[in-house]
């Protein structure tokens, strides 16, 4: 659809862009990419024919832009510039109409029934057609941006060049923009070139990115190989962290802000734990970042408090987070900021230490009951029942964790768990064979993020050593706590 040879080109005979070669296909939403100066606007002026390339060729459906009038480029390409700006009075549905303007022979002399009905779809499709009538002039910013795509739109052109399209549109416009964009090059074969400043929006959207750097092309590839950690550091020359959306197969990336490292490292212990009849609740000084099976607080994230709740075994679980949230504001919690759990062991068996062996320490606590263990190897021989936690397990590492070592120290807990279990020789009362763990273990891992960092928790290295020793010992004790209270 479009080719890019060899382009330079610039200003007063300054080039601004040096030697830019790229294809965009049919179909395609295409985003451009770079830091301010980088030569992102002065390409798509380019691309418009506003501005002369001063070397090299751009083609367009197979023939060059400079052999193209202007209406029969008009009626290949439409822009949407980032600062709109209109010269006369004229209503929405006027402003609109005139992206027409391309496919008359006349001015406005041959109105047709189709260009009647296109711009009404595309008021609609942009979501204007409740003030059509209104003087654009009397519009917000982000109105007005919305009321400029119809035109762009009406023009039915085949490549649609948008110059930070989001710009003044706050966020369900913004969603709502991107998703026509995109469902208009999925449905109907347009192409999409945007220059886009939020990094995220166009991991989101785009097919493919293109990052220029000082007037060069960096990369030309797909959102995940662009917005790439190192690279975006060194190109935008700021710290950021590269994370994958929560619902989609789409990169992310998050600022890092300056002096988030904590001024003297958190150490966590039981100082921080407070005891109740109902709860145990450990409360930090700063928020962990957290890895988690709670009832409130599972997944990633960050929070300050930890509560371990007792409930009743005839507890009903029908609706448990939405009581659980309700119990924690009860009782002065935040639940947005709390890793919540439920037990139905009694919290005087709660079991905990803190375990120092090398340049960092670990505080595990747990509470463990065996009524509903399970052989996992022949779990299909259970029936499925909802009932409250029984092994909670929480390990709090005075330390620095990567994503690797989160995940680690889940499977290294977890095996000294089946251990502890396995040696106890706990069954599963169905199957009469060593219980693996319980139908509703759960398990937290908090870092404080301070101090020695832990690349990896795997069973023999440091963390995973220590890890090992704390909860095969606490798991064991606690355990045999239960079984004790069981039988008197």
């Amino acid at each position: 659809m479009l080719t890019v040879e060899n382009v330079s080109g610039g200003y007063a005979g300054e080039y601004i862009l040096k030697d830019v070669s790229f294809k965009v296909e049919k179909g395609e939403l295409f985003g451009i990419l770079g830091p301010n100066g980088s030569g992102k606007t002065t390409l798509l002026k380019m691309l418009s024919g506003i501005l002369p390339v001063q070397k090299g060729e751009i083609i367009i459906n197979g023939k060059r832009l400079t052999e193209y009038g202007s209406k029969q480029l008009a009626q290949m390409i439409a822009v949407l510039s980032q600062h709109s700006s209109e010269s006369f009075s004229y209503t929405v549905k006027e402003t609109v109409s005139l992206g027409r303007y391309a496919h008359q022979k006349g001015w406005f002399q041959s109105w047709l029934k189709e260009d009647e009905t296109i711009v009404r779809r595309v008021m609609e499709q942009t979501g204007i057609s409740q003030f059509q009538n209104k003087n654009i002039q009397e519009l917000s910013g982000g109105e007005k941006q919305r009321v400029f795509l119809a035109q762009a739109l009406a023009q039915e052109p085949k490549i649609l060049l948008l110059d930070e399209p989001t710009n003044h549109l706050d966020l369900s416009y913004q969603k709502e923009l991107l998703d026509l964009l995109r469902q208009w090059t999925r449905e109907n074969g347009l192409t999409v070139i945007s220059i886009f400043h939020d990094l995220n929006l166009a991991g989101l959207y785009c097919d493919r990115l293109l990052l220029l750097e000082k007037g060069t092309i960096n990369i030309n590839h797909i959102p995940n190989e662009v917005l790439r950690e190192e690279r975006i550091r060194a190109v935008y020359h700021t710290n950021i962290q590269k994370h994958p959306h929560p619902k989609v197969a789409a990169p992310q990336m998050c600022l890092l802000p300056e002096g988030i490292k904590k001024e003297s490292p958190i150490i966590v212990d039981q100082s921080l734990v407070t005891f109740s009849n109902e709860f145990i609740t450990l409360r930090t000084p700063a928020p962990l970042r957290t890895m988690s099976s709670g009832v409130i607080g599972s997944g990633t994230g960050w929070h300050q408090t930890f509560v371990n709740r007792h409930v009743d075994k005839s507890y009903n679980c029908s609706d448990h987070r939405s009581e659980m949230a309700s119990f924690l504001k009860e009782k002065g919690f935040e639940p947005s900021e709390t890793v919540g759990m439920m037990t139905a062991v009694f919290l005087e068996d709660l079991v905990y230490r803190k375990y120092e062996e090398y340049d960092f320490s670990l505080f595990v606590m747990i509470t463990a009951g065996v009524g509903n263990a399970v052989d996992a190897s022949k779990s299909e021989l259970h029936s499925f029942e909802t009932v409250p936690g029984t092994i909670n397990t929480w390990i709090f590492v005075n330390g620095e964790l990567t994503e690797e070592a989160f995940i680690q120290s889940i499977m290294t807990a977890t095996e000294a768990k089946v251990k502890a279990i396995h040696d106890l020789k706990v069954l599963d009362n169905v199957t009469g064979t060593i219980a693996t763990g319980t139908s509703t273990d759960s398990i937290l891992i908090g870092a404080t993020q301070t101090g020695c960092v832990l690349e990896y928790a795997g069973t023999i290295t440091p963390l995973g050593k220590l890890i090992s020793k704390a909860v095969y010992q606490c798991t064991t004790e606690a355990i045999q706590k239960s079984q004790k209270r069981k039988k008197s």
